[in-house]
């Protein structure tokens, strides 16, 4: 197996030339936990075979596994190179060795958290603390919290009296879940990264309220001593035709200073067949629209997770993100958005699914 075998100088030269390059740990989920210290794609060892082909389209890219140090990636690189993956290989020692002398080394990703504060600190984002939003509150102020993590996170435990908007959706149902320019909006998650993102995303977008994020969210909230909200209390519904207006105006605000690209169906297919690069299809909107209709060879990708946790997903550094949305695209501009400014290729798929549904009844 010596010719699947790479050391540790061999993949930080790898991360750095600007060839496609997948990477992932093998080690199972619970022990990887929120993130690898490669922010590379986690996909257990027991799945490699039956879902390594959704992680990377095209198995003659470089592949690299990354092992708990236990000889789990050996063994499943001679496993994957009899199946037909040309170009697969497994990193000497594994995690262990890539951590061992404690020092700065690269990663497939750039972590969520580094990149949201440094446009925090860019912008100058505007934070509202926990003590503060209570005081607001305690004195009737106009105040409205808004959650944009995944609604299954915020069911769990949410800041009372918060409303459910996942990240990507923010545009879409701003205007039905703050009908006032007069309202203060705070934008909370369970610590930073997309609260920023989302609070930052309404200003660029040009929405008139003042608009900032709370301080740590969630875990902000505890900490200043006050208890969290469980359930389904307040998320959104079907967006009305106000809201889709002003999401559609906002959202060329917030795309007027990118440079987006935007292809067809056709065009997608095409890439999509190319032997000599990778694209991901990646549907943007919310699972349960994809589950309802969706095109041939995308995968569910909800927008704010991507925005959050894009590692999660893209697996292949160095290929061509196509995001799919409905014809609106509000959704697609907010990821792109920043995405790009991450160094993603990114492209743009609007798809009229609602003719899409009535051709197929």
């Amino acid at each position: 197996m010596a010719e699947h075998s790479l050391d540790k100088a061999g993949l930080i030269d790898w991360l750095g030339d600007g060839q496609e390059l997948a990477v992932l740990d093998i080690r199972p989920t619970e022990e990887v936990g929120y993130a690898s210290p490669l922010f590379a794609t986690n996909l257990p060892a027991d799945r490699l075979e039956t879902e390594l082909d959704r992680f990377v389209p095209r198995r003659s890219v470089r592949t690299v596994l990354v092992d708990g140090g236990d000889g789990a990636a050996e063994r499943a690189v001679a496993r994957l190179a009899a199946l037909g993956w040309t170009n697969i290989h497994f990193l000497d020692g594994g995690i262990p060795a890539w951590v061992e002398e404690g020092v700065s080394l690269p990663t497939f990703d750039i972590p969520g958290v580094p990149f949201v504060t440094r446009i925090r600190e860019e912008r100058q984002t505007p934070v509202t603390s926990a003590i503060e939003l209570k005081a607001l509150r305690d004195q009737g102020t106009d105040v409205i919290v808004i959650d944009t993590r995944t609604i299954a996170e915020y069911e769990k435990a949410h800041v009372p009296g918060a409303v459910g908007v996942p990240g990507a959706e923010l545009l879409l149902h701003f205007k039905d879940v703050v009908p006032s320019a007069k309202t203060k909006v705070v934008v909370s998650c369970a610590g930073l990264p997309r609260a920023i993102i989302g609070a930052q995303t309404l200003i660029d977008a040009g929405i008139a309220n003042a608009v900032s994020y709370l301080d740590d969210g969630t875990r902000g909230w505890t900490d200043a001593g006050f208890e969290l909200e469980t359930g389904r209390t307040a998320t959104v519904g079907e967006a009305t035709e106000q809201a889709r207006r002003q999401a559609s105006e906002h959202g060329e605000r917030l795309s007027a200073g990118d440079q987006l690209t935007f292809i067809d169906r056709q065009t997608a297919e095409k890439w999509n067949a190319d032997e000599e690069r990778t694209t991901y299809l990646l549907d943007v909107r919310t699972p349960q629209e994809f589950a309802r209709e969706s095109l041939p060879g995308s995968i569910s990708s909800e927008g704010g997770q991507l925005l959050g946790v894009s590692y999660r997903t893209i697996a292949v550094r160095g290929a061509r993100i196509v995001l799919v949305d409905d014809l609106l695209g509000s959704r697609a501009r907010i990821v792109a958005h920043w995405l790009s400014r991450r160094g993603f290729e990114i492209a743009i798929l609007l798809h009229d699914f609602k003719a899409q549904t009535r051709a197929a009844a």
